[in-house]
């Protein structure tokens, strides 16, 4: 298939390595420096717009390529308060085409699914409760991460005790804190931790490298091209 890359970061050129493995062509590359090439005959070829970029942008680049008639897949985070009910219904009611995730890893789909089961089996032993942990490199601009905030999600609608969660310390016995740490060059670490007076029960998915996130994303760029609406990793795994 013939796919642009909007962000040519150190995922941008992952997503490329592993998409060139794959047989698939890279039509398009779009980063700060041409902009312009949203336009161009070659973006709109593509299939797919794969998009990494940040917070601030994110929203203007799917806004773009939805007007260039190219799909997105994105895994750039912290634009959905502001801008998800829009981009929502320009999907499911505009014809318009997304397929956003907080993180792309594999691993991190498989422990997201582990996650919702141990809420759902913790529901029964109120005596524990829970806490939540994210660490990433130094460069990421939001936090908690959005992978933090899609797992905690995930224990609200399984842990009737939480109701919602909370930067760093929790103030109230419904809230579900999370505990944001920036340093080095980390990939991310996610830890989910259920602590009683008798013993504690902890989970973490440790990413070693991009390259879990990377294939995630041309797999989702696969799966997107012959779909419509907006569109996530639970459509891509049936767990």
């Amino acid at each position: 298939m013939k796919i642009a890359l909007i962000g040519y970061g150190k995922m941008g050129k992952e997503i490329e390595k592993i998409a060139l493995n794959r047989g698939h062509q890279i039509v398009s590359i779009i980063d700060l420096n041409n902009p312009e090439e949203f336009t161009s005959e070659a973006f709109k070829s593509a299939d797919v717009a794969i998009e990494f970029t940040a917070p601030t942008v994110a929203y203007g680049n799917y806004m773009k390529a939805f007007a260039a008639g190219v799909k997105v897949v994105s895994g750039s985070t912290g634009w959905m308060d502001e801008h998800g009910d829009e981009i929502k219904n320009l999907c499911e009611n505009g014809g318009k085409t997304l397929f956003w995730a907080s993180n792309f890893s594999l691993g991190v789909a498989i422990f997201s699914a582990v996650n919702k089961y141990l809420a759902k089996i913790m529901n029964q032993f109120p005596t524990y409760d829970v806490t939540m942990s994210e660490t990433h490199h130094i460069h990421k601009l939001d936090a908690p991460s959005g992978t933090a905030i899609t797992l905690a999600e995930g224990v609200i609608e399984n842990l009737n005790r939480k109701d919602c969660w909370v930067k760093e310390e929790a103030k109230a016995a419904n809230e579900l804190p999370i505990h944001s740490i920036r340093e080095g060059e980390v990939p991310g670490i996610h830890s989910i931790r259920y602590d009683s007076e008798a013993d504690s029960i902890t989970i973490t998915h440790d990413a070693k490298n991009r390259k879990g996130f990377a294939l995630g994303a041309v797999l989702a760029a696969e799966f997107t091209g012959k779909k419509q609406g907006f569109l996530g990793m639970s459509d891509l795994f049936k767990f």
